[in-house]
């Protein structure tokens, strides 16, 4: 084939500026298949390829046949065998690595039958017309665990690199996203593997289409079934991190024709899997959204544009991107400073981050792009060197660098250069002397008023920020030209408000309670209350004592501890928390009192503190929190003394070593960090530090002692509304100062002046009374859907008929999405009209249902297909070992008599999906019991026992290896996860006749793979390693004889560590 020769490119939108959706809709039932057909007309009609492709053969045949199109090659069918299975369908390979052939390494080399060598591309990134687009339908894979059949996949040069599942209107979307994770368990894998290669997944029932890459797909399913196809890293991705596409004004497109003529035009799509689509150092694959790729395409074509008409050096040639906190600015800016090398023409791109943002992590994804390109040194040595490096192309650095090596090197020739200049987080910078230095003002020395050049002569300056300045909230200090966001970067090119983010699902909403702290005298009028409203009142040894007790009593209500959820393959209870107070001494005041009464009330809670030197409140009118630098020498002895000792406390529970020092308070900060972000930290106290920028999604609540307004404000509340999983469904904010009209004001301005309704959750009476939302549609309340529970399904009574099944589904499920939000208000506590053990019985009926109406191995469709279970909310509300042996301890103490006791614990296991599979190891344990027996020690024994017996009757039964068996099992409960692919599982199967076929033992392996499944499934949770009392590090128990090396132990309670 000859590839095109471009005679004329256009920088066409990958994202359509304004799209106005089709008016006209037909009225008629469209069936799943006509739905399907309908799709791929319209692609057909946009310029696809349809072939009839429906086995594997066909695939890899039509695979061949395109690439050596794009390459302008023919293969041998020597060469073809040996480039297919080491290069494309290696055995080895899966979902990451193959991710990384089309994002990295898409150009593979060929060992020719001469001996010679030659590149073959996969993809052309570089000319996108250049891959040919096809799409097959109905594609049947029969290698996998169950036959199945897949709806429409989009191939790109004979790749499957998109694949849509479509359900018929009217069924819900997820149902969707469930269908393939049936398919990643059951079949993407088998065969070649050539599904393992799908980037992006596409779901719609017509009315509502999403997107969302394949690691989102592949880590939900490992998180639902606690087991992995490969070796990537667990994350809590789920259908929550699913997106919607939108125009250019974020305007989302849902419809699946609408979705059609945009998303999958032939330019669009091209654009995102070759430019927008990045792969980060945790091998997750990030696709970009909508208006991401909007602002960088925008960003690009002002430096073209500004550029031709020779405006660089000028505000002309810039702009800003208004894009709200927790949208994923970074990634943008980053993103678009990556694109920006790509211009000829441009010499160098400086991407400006602050100081405290370049942490390991930062600097680790950078470096991916371009090896040292990100550095954490303090001196600006690395820093001339890129400039004057050729190769160097991409270079980020800290304000702070950038302001020294400007100051120390006036003559540099870099200041001739055509560069770009992208800031993150642009409100930081753009008010300082440093921004004057690069665009060229005046600055104030003392009583003097210096004129002062533009540093660099041939830039563009882009600026990124969730809060921009405005002239209404600009301040009244500083350079007068550069007050408002605009008078520093020029106009503003893209925006995408806290609304937008949040109608999208992409940031949560904030649920805040204003806890009233100062209460006025009889006499006194509300006026006079404000009077009393300063720090000394309000830094009150009885009101921070109050504070505090408010803070532990509601702790685990707010930061939801009796939820559980899966965390990079940790279970985890909960969330954890960030308390803001207004200056250093109330700072010291509350680690203090905090300590105290978590020792009184015998807690089990980690603590830690950090701040540096940094002004104290001032009312500023654009409310930015004052950065606190990493220097410490500014601090007051006191201070000082105080911080030190702080850090020994956390130093003596993480067995670390830091201290005030330079570089050892800032290790504490890098270290504090990631311990919060690894949920390790409970509550974490903070000055300004942590305020802005510091992303951590275990973070769902903010406890409020501190004037906040503006952009300090949204800034501050935003550190708890990034999306975790389905269990955080909201950003907590108490606020023990009165911040509503703070607040209201802040969401007006950074939002729209209708923002309130959405940005902030519904009231309690709302939630609990029903009300109408806002698009006009009359929403239930608790209290009406658990009248509708009573009176449909009483307990007790079977739940006859497959509608009443599902109904019962749907309502129970709206249920436990109201009871997750309802939890987090006080008022709710006493009003949940279910009793506990009623509740319980409505759960395990759930389950049981669930169970009954779930698909069965092998059938092709659910006839539930339109049913959405809430399984994840349910594990909220689990009952655990823990409680199980509580009730066993009760039936031991009433010498075994009461049966009651008996149907209680038979009901709380049915009520938990966790102990389910442990129903008939506690069944036995309690047909033990006597009036001898110790509870808790004759369980630990029992479980060593059964769990010896089934072992060896599995490697009996089975003629498995038992060294390799008891081997593999141990390290599944170590790692929480059995992993059941790759060869782990060969190596503990007997040796097999290699005469015999494959047929018998891929048969056997899987009959091994069920029985070592339900094995783990038994005793995971029961076998947990035991935190050693003195060094706090984890001890494995091993028993004497040449068993599992983990035994059952007393449950490890909330807030012990384990380290490894």
């Amino acid at each position: 084939m000859s590839t095109y020769n471009i005679v004329l490119s256009t920088n066409e939108s990958t994202v359509v500026t304004e799209y106005e959706p089709q008016t006209k809709r037909s009225d008629s039932y469209q069936s799943e298949a006509a739905l399907e057909a309908a799709f791929i007309k319209m692609l057909v009609e946009q310029g696809y390829e349809y072939v009839t492709i429906h086995n594997s053969d066909a695939l890899i045949a039509n695979l061949r046949r395109q690439l050596e199109l794009l390459n302008n090659y023919q293969f041998t069918d020597k060469e073809w065998d040996s480039f297919f299975k080491s290069k494309i369908a290696n055995a080895n390979e899966g979902i990451v690595e193959k991710t990384r052939k089309i994002q990295e390494d898409y150009v593979q080399n060929l060992t020719r039958e001469d001996g010679t060598t030659m590149n073959i591309s996969l993809i052309d990134k570089k000319n996108i017309h250049n891959n040919r687009l096809q799409v097959i339908n109905q594609y049947e894979e029969s290698a996998g665990t169950h036959d199945t059949r897949y709806d429409v996949t989009i191939l790109v040069n004979g790749l499957p690199l998109v694949h849509v599942e479509l359900k018929r209107r009217g069924v819900a979307i997820k149902e969707a996203f469930n269908q393939i994770n049936r398919y990643q368990r059951d079949s993407f894998w088998a065969g070649s593997g050539l599904y393992e290669y799908v980037q992006i997944f596409v779901i719609s029932n017509g009315t509502f289409t999403k997107y969302y890459s394949n690691t989102t797909r592949a880590n939900h399913i490992k998180e639902s079934e606690n087991s992995s196809k490969k070796h990537s890293k667990k994350t809590s991705n789920s259908f929550e991190f699913t997106s919607y596409w939108a125009d250019g004004n974020n305007k989302v497109i849902p419809d699946l024709v609408d979705f059609t003529k945009t998303f999958f035009a032939k330019q669009t799509i091209l654009n995102i899997l070759t430019k927008y689509c990045v792969f980060t150092s945790e091998e997750l694959l990030l696709v970009m959204r909508p208006y991401q790729i909007v602002a960088t395409e925008r960003i690009l074509n002002r430096i073209e544009v500004s550029t031709n008409y020779k405006k660089t050096g000028t505000i002309e040639a810039g702009g800003y991107i208004w894009h709200t906190t927790g949208s994923g600015k970074t990634l943008t800016s980053f993103k678009t400073a990556q694109l920006a090398t790509g211009l000829t023409y441009i010499e160098k791109v400086l991407f400006v981050v602050d100081r405290k943002d370049l942490d390991y992590q930062t600097i680790k994804e950078y470096d991916r792009f371009e090896k040292g390109a990100a550095n954490g040194n303090k001196s600006t040595a690395v820093l001339q060197r890129q400039l004057e490096d050729s190769t160097s192309r991409i270079i980020v650095t800290t304000i702070q660098k950038l302001d020294v090596f400007i100051t120390k090197n006036p003559s540099h020739p870099i200041r001739n250069k055509h560069i770009v200049l992208v800031f993150d987080e642009c409100h930081r910078s753009q008010f300082g002397d440093m921004h004057t230095r690069i665009v060229g003002g005046q600055i104030k020395k003392g009583e003097k008023t210096i004129k002062v050049e533009k540093y660099f002569k041939n830039y563009h300056i882009f600026g990124f920020t969730g809060t921009p300045i405005f002239a209404v909230n600009a301040g009244t200090g500083g350079n007068p030209n550069l007050r408002t966001t605009e008078q520093a970067f020029g106009a503003k090119l893209h925006t995408y408000t806290i609304v937008d983010a949040i109608n999208d699902g992409n940031v949560l909403p904030f649920r805040i309670d204003y806890i009233n702290t100062v209460k006025q005298k009889d006499e006194k009028q509300d006026k006079q209350v404000a009077a009393i409203d300063t720090e000394e009142a309000l830094g009150s040894p009885e009101r921070i004592t109050e504070v505090v007790k408010y803070i532990l009593e509601h702790f685990d209500q707010k930061t939801m501890r009796n939820s559980y959820y899966s965390l990079k393959g940790q279970r985890v209870n909960g969330f954890n928390s960030m308390f803001a107070v207004s200056s250093i001494p109330v700072c010291k005041k509350y680690y203090l009192e905090l300590k105290k009464q978590i020792a009184e009330r015998h807690r089990d809670l980690t603590i830690a503190t950090i701040f540096s030197f940094a002004p104290n409140e001032v009312d500023s009118a654009d409310g930015i929190l004052d950065d606190e630098s990493f220097d410490t020498d500014d601090l007051d002895q006191s201070s000082r003394d105080f911080l030190d000792m702080a850090i020994k406390d956390y130093n003596k529970i993480f067995k670390t070593n830091f201290d005030t020092s330079s570089k050892g308070f800032q290790d504490y900060y890098k270290d504090l960090s990631d311990k919060v972000k690894k949920r390790e930290v409970d509550l974490l106290i903070v000055v300004n530090m942590f305020l802005t920028g510091f992303d951590a999604t275990t973070l769902n609540t903010l406890w409020v002692d501190k004037n906040l307004k503006m952009h300090g404000l949204i800034q501050a509340f935003s550190r708890t509304n990034r999306i975790l999983n389905s269990v955080k469904s909201f950003g907590n904010i108490v606020c023990f100062r009165d911040l509503e009209e703070a607040t209201n004001n802040a969401i007006a301005l950074f939002g729209d002046k209708e923002a309130n309704g959405i940005v902030l959750l519904k009231s309690y009476e709302d939630y609990y009374y029903g009300c109408v939302d806002d698009k006009g549609c009359e929403q239930k309340g608790y209290e009406e859907r658990i009248a509708e529970l009573l009176q449909k399904y009483p307990l007790g009574q079977p739940i006859v008929g497959e509608k009443n099944k599902k109904d019962f589904i749907v309502l129970f499920g709206n249920i436990l999405r109201l009871r997750n939000i309802l939890a987090a208000f006080d008022r709710f506590a006493g009003n949940e009209i279910l009793s506990p053990i009623d509740f319980q019985d409505y759960t395990g009926t759930y389950h049981d249902v669930y169970e009954e109406i779930k698909p069965k191995p092998g059938s092709k469709e659910s006839i539930m297909d339109d049913v959405v279970f809430e399984m994840e909310l349910v594990k909220q509300v689990e009952v655990n070992i823990d409680y199980i042996l509580m009730l066993v301890g009760k039936y031991h103490d009433g010498n075994c008599e009461d049966k009651e006791i008996l149907v209680a614990i038979d009901k709380a296991i049915k009520s938990s999906l966790q102990l389910r599979s442990k129903k008939e190891l506690i069944e036995n344990f309690i047909a033990t019991i006597n009036t001898s027996t110790n509870v808790n020690t004759d369980w630990q024994r029992f479980v060593r026992e059964q769990r010896e017996t089934d072992i060896q009757t599995l490697i009996t039964e089975e003629k498995l290896k038992p060294e390799e068996t008891r081997k593999f099992v141990e390290n599944a409960f170590r790692d929480g996860v059995l992993k059941t692919t790759g060869t782990d599982v060969d190596r503990l199967m007997p040796p097999v006749s290699r005469f015999g076929g494959g047929g018998s033992r891929d048969k056997k392996k899987q009959t091994v793979i069920e029985k070592l499944k339900g094995f783990f499934e038994k005793y995971f949770g029961l076998v947990s390693p035991e935190v050693s009392k003195e060094s706090d590090e984890v001890t494995y128990l091993y028993d004497t004889e040449p068993t599992l090396s983990m035994v059952a132990e007393e449950p490890v309670h909330y807030g012990m560590k384990k380290y490894n």
